[in-house]
């Protein structure tokens, strides 16, 4: 049986409160002077949200030919209309929202074969070669079986599980209630509980 890590009540219910991170703190102050016009602050910005979009938008679109065009897409909004940001919400749920958008508007034009082999991510060093070998076809079972969910449904287990996003912030991203969000939640993983199951049963996991 497929075990979730839990999820604690705070983070299910309430964004996160008390003051910004030092990451937080660097992002805005990147953004201001992306508002002034000034290319090395939005060269900065980029390089701290590209491994962060790709990964996202990775499990969310499954079309590796249109991950970049949509991640370069989102950023250019972020360069264009830095002065929306009104500081409501963290800039990193406004950049995801973004790209979220951009994911939904990009899969609805396109209707290419999801082949998640064909999928490269960012390098992620850590343990050896043998439990790497383990963790990687873990890995595509798991990219298999989220393939099977809706766009909507992968973008909030990977916000949730991936991006550790509590279901407000989600709900941000993703423009809706946080009960739809803590809905979508329950299908999504009711649905890849049955697939991975299956695949255990099968002995192929």
């Amino acid at each position: 049986m497929l075990k979730w890590p839990s999820i604690r009540k705070k983070r299910e219910d309430a964004p996160a409160q008390g003051r910004a991170s030092a990451t937080e703190r660097l992002e805005l102050e990147l953004l201001e002077g992306i508002k002034q016009g000034r290319r090395a602050e939005f060269d900065a910005l980029y390089r701290l949200y590209h491994p962060r979009l790709w990964r996202f938008l990775v499990h969310l679109m499954r079309q590796p030919d249109a991950i970049e065009e949509v991640l370069n897409d989102t950023m250019m909004v972020v360069w264009q209309r830095a002065d929306s940001f009104d500081g409501r919400s963290k800039l990193s749920t406004w950049v995801f929202g973004i790209a979220y958008r951009k994911a939904l508007k990009s899969l609805s034009r396109q209707d290419l074969p999801v082949d998640g082999d064909d999928v490269d991510e960012p390098p992620d060093p850590g343990p050896g070669p043998e439990q790497r070998l383990g963790l990687e076809q873990l890995r595509g079972r798991l990219r298999g079986a989220m393939a099977e969910l809706s766009p909507e449904h992968r973008a909030v287990v990977e916000l949730c599980y991936f991006h550790d996003m509590a279901y407000a912030e989600i709900a941000d991203v993703v423009g809706c209630p946080a009960e739809t969000v803590k809905t979508r939640m329950f299908y999504a993983r009711r649905r890849l509980r049955v697939l991975l199951d299956d695949l255990a049963g099968s002995g192929e996991l």
